[in-house]
């Protein structure tokens, strides 16, 4: 017999919302700040140009697979704040670009949490950086 499915609780689920916002903010942060180095630039590109060819630049860094992953200056932050309660032994949320799964944090290292599934060996755990991802409390 399956078990029954059960539902996100809402926090979890206005932070997985969130990611994707936040990755767009990430986007612009790189786009304005593509437009205000052309700019500065000695040239005599009209505001628009530069506009463009930042939007162009922006654009080509994204394919960039090491740009784009490390590129956070908004998600990176406030991935922090989320899971800065967080202590071994705490039950969570981890919150990835394609699903969501429970996990139980087994240590903290600075910028790094080591997460473990509820039904994962007590030796197994995935070390994931609070940078990159969303550990999110239960009911934080």
């Amino acid at each position: 017999m399956r078990a029954p499915v059960r539902s996100l609780p809402p926090s979890v689920q206005r932070w997985a919302t969130r990611v994707r916002w936040l990755q767009w903010l990430d986007a612009l942060a790189a786009w304005l700040l593509a437009w205000c180095v052309l700019a500065l630039m000695p040239g005599k590109m009209t505001p628009a140009a530069s506009a463009g060819a930042a939007l162009a630049l922006v654009g080509l860094a994204s394919l960039a697979s090491p740009v784009r992953r490390r590129w956070r200056p908004i998600k990176a932050p406030v991935s922090l704040s989320v899971s800065r309660a967080l202590r071994p032994g705490d039950r969570a949320w981890l919150v990835l670009p394609r699903h969501i799964e429970p996990v139980i944090v087994t240590a903290r290292r600075r910028l790094r949490l080591v997460v473990a599934r509820p039904d994962q060996g007590s030796t197994e755990g995935m070390e994931v950086r609070r940078t990159r991802v969303f550990v999110v409390p239960p009911a934080g």
